[in-house]
């Protein structure tokens, strides 16, 4: 279970911070940077999430 909601986190959080800096007008560079961090924010709550409910 903890691996599953790490990996969902992951990707939303990836997807969701390649579209808000798509949204912003950012080019690859920056979309590619977003998605890193939306990344490390996923994983932070897929694991938050995965602790809450065990």
């Amino acid at each position: 279970m903890n691996r599953l909601c790490l990996f969902a986190g992951m990707m939303l959080g990836s997807y969701l911070g390649w579209f808000a800096g798509s949204a912003l007008g950012m080019e690859l560079f920056g979309c590619f940077l977003l998605s890193g961090l939306g990344s490390l924010a996923g994983v932070y709550a897929g694991w938050k999430f995965a602790q809450r409910y065990r």
